[in-house]
């Protein structure tokens, strides 16, 4: 299985799709409010069940307030880095744990810059079940959140259409409580993800993934076709 067979009738588009890879290093050039617009506006046209579009959208632009937010996410991260890494299993190679230091660098590098990102947009979910019933049982047809995330993919392809970086990150809902608390969230609201918004630093680029082929099966699961 190659990436495509064919060529694209969109081919900008494939390509954004290709390329648009979690941002973790900002400069601190500022993102215009029109922008910022034009980027929830892609958000509010991804599908969702329903069309019921269960979630809200807030953007965090006050320094205090970024600063605030973005000491909870540097304690989160220090308490959650030390333990997933003794949880991992060891690089296979040298290539491996190259890979392996320079992702966590640049975790941490968010972590500990998080406060001079232009722009956060917080992702919030009531918390609703989608599952109905009827006189044969509960009918349960997954979470809301199959009902979210595309709305945060479309986020993350329409900054790649302005030039802007972002990546999905959910430390914060370590201390969520407090998040909520910080922006006057309504209880009923999960913060199901921040996505800082700014300039990237890096390079745009096919990030390392595992083959499509090795993930696929055709018909039954384990069946492969190439």
């Amino acid at each position: 299985m190659t990436d495509s067979t064919t060529e694209p009738l969109l081919p900008e588009l494939y390509d954004s799709l290709m390329t648009t890879r979690a941002m973790r290093r900002f400069s601190p050039e500022p993102v215009d409010d029109a922008t910022l617009e034009a980027i929830l506006a892609a958000a509010v046209q991804a599908p969702s069940g329903g069309n019921i579009q269960p979630y809200q959208f807030l953007v965090v632009t006050d320094q205090p307030l970024k600063d605030s937010i973005a000491a909870l996410y540097l304690k989160a991260w220090e308490r959650y880095e030390p333990t997933v890494a003794k949880l991992m299993p060891p690089p296979k190679d040298d290539a491996a744990a190259a890979t392996k230091e320079r992702n966590n660098a640049a975790s941490d590098h968010l972590a500990r810059n998080l406060a001079s990102v232009p722009v956060y947009i917080l992702v919030l979910v009531p918390k609703i079940s989608m599952a109905v019933v009827d006189e044969e049982g509960v009918m349960d047809v997954g979470p809301v959140y199959a009902s979210v995330y595309p709305a945060v993919q479309n986020i993350m392809l329409a900054c790649r259409s302005y030039g802007l970086g972002t990546v999905l990150t959910t430390l914060h809902r370590i201390y969520e409580d407090e998040v909520r608390a910080l922006c006057a969230i309504p209880d009923r609201y999960e913060v199901v993800a921040l996505m800082p918004i700014g300039h990237p630093t890096g390079n745009f680029g096919r990030a390392a993934r595992r083959p499509a082929a090795s993930l696929t099966s055709w018909n039954t699961f384990g069946t492969k076709r190439f």
